[in-house]
């Protein structure tokens, strides 16, 4: 199992979450964030905005799932303009349901 977090622009959010219900991946978790990649905030006209919203999804996917996934988020959140986020996939050991106790996803 993998779980991938992307941090992707908020407006792309909907049509991210759109596709991958469309692909048969729904569970996820979405969170509401605040951040700054390699760009260093923005500048406009006299003000510095050090950090810009964001939101980024999680979710664990099988590892023939991954490319898929991956490959889904980097369409629907494509603007080609700085900023348009990270993707980043980190292996899982194992899950654990807490009210039944099982285990796996």
């Amino acid at each position: 199992m993998k779980m991938i977090k992307a941090l992707i622009r908020p407006e792309a959010a909907d049509d991210v979450i759109e596709g991958l219900a469309e692909g048969g991946f729904v569970s996820l978790t979405k969170i509401d964030a605040f951040g700054r990649g390699k760009q260093k905030g923005v500048t406009v006209g006299t003000i510095h905005y050090d950090e810009l919203p964001k939101t980024m999804l999680m979710l664990v996917v099988e590892n023939e799932s991954v490319e898929e996934v991956v490959k889904l988020i980097k369409y629907k959140a494509y603007t080609g303009y700085q900023g348009d986020g990270k993707i980043f996939v980190i292996p899982v050991d194992n899950a654990y349901t807490i009210r039944t106790r099982d285990a796996g996803l």
